[in-house]
């Protein structure tokens, strides 16, 4: 039953997925993290089949690209785009580090995360328009790959404040617990992308990894660690770079190592 609250948990935080209520207990909060990419299984999913379903449909590509932009937004309800706000407005600054995590807790909006979140929904859809079916069936397994990145940072990498979700979470963690099962995620989301996308499904993986790393640096050179806006930036950044990638790969005729 703690599994099961921990489950409820992660849902409940990361999804508006409905969920049971469960008290946050210590014990439950230990392995929260755990399910957390089983968010991004939800989202794949869901992904491929109303694509599959649209295109047997006959459905044009701006229907297919505006869906795409749409469902990971509706199924998180926008809370790693919170992030990709307040990370954006606080870059854009060009402020000391003081100031970067000030405007992280600010909760008005900025002009600079208005622009970006704008580019970003349009860039976004764009690639989605553009990715064969089989692209779809690829980007489908970016989502738990990003997702068990993304809980691997919150248990390992080092926090800008002892306050907040993310710092909370991770005191919360089993730590070791939590690194094998992102482990575990990773490791399966990349056999999928290469098992359906040889030298494809490498560039994903390729594209997630230097997205990654960009966020670790940018998290521990402009704020002293990450938070839970930053790793909701990185999220929607690898979401994007890897439909970027796939798109080009289908506007290229490069699907050759699809199966």
């Amino acid at each position: 039953m703690d599994l099961l609250g921990s489950l409820a948990i992660a849902f409940s935080m990361y999804s508006r997925i409905p969920m049971p209520q469960v008290e946050w207990t210590g014990r439950r909060m230990r392995y929260a993290m755990c399910f957390f990419p089983l968010i991004g299984l939800v989202i794949g999913g869901l992904y491929v089949f109303f694509v599959t379903i649209l295109r047997h449909l006959g459905a044009g590509n701006g229907c297919i690209g505006f869906l795409g932009a749409w469902l990971p937004l509706a199924v998180t309800g926008g809370i790693h785009m919170d992030g990709f706000l307040d990370t954006t407005d606080a870059l854009r600054s060009c402020g000391d580090r003081a100031k970067k995590l000030a405007i992280l807790k600010d909760p008005h909006t900025g002009a600079f995360a208005i622009i970006g979140m704008g580019s970003y929904l349009l860039v976004y859809a764009a690639a989605c328009q553009e990715m064969s079916g089989c692209a779809a069936r690829l980007f489908g397994a970016c989502f738990v790959l990003e997702r068990a990145l993304s809980g691997w940072s919150v248990a390992c990498f080092p926090k800008a404040r002892k306050d907040g979700l993310a710092a909370e979470f991770s005191r919360a963690s089993e730590k070791r617990t939590v690194c094998v099962c992102m482990a575990l995620y990773a490791a399966l989301s990349c056999g999928w992308l290469l098992w359906f996308g040889a030298w494809e499904g490498l560039g994903c993986i390729g594209a997630a990894l230097l997205t990654f790393l960009s966020y670790y640096r940018t998290a521990v050179r402009e704020f002293g660690g990450m938070t839970g806006d930053l790793a909701g930036w990185f999220l929607q950044r690898c979401e994007r770079n890897t439909a970027v990638f796939l798109a080009f790969c289908s506007l290229a005729g490069l699907e050759g190592g699809w199966r």
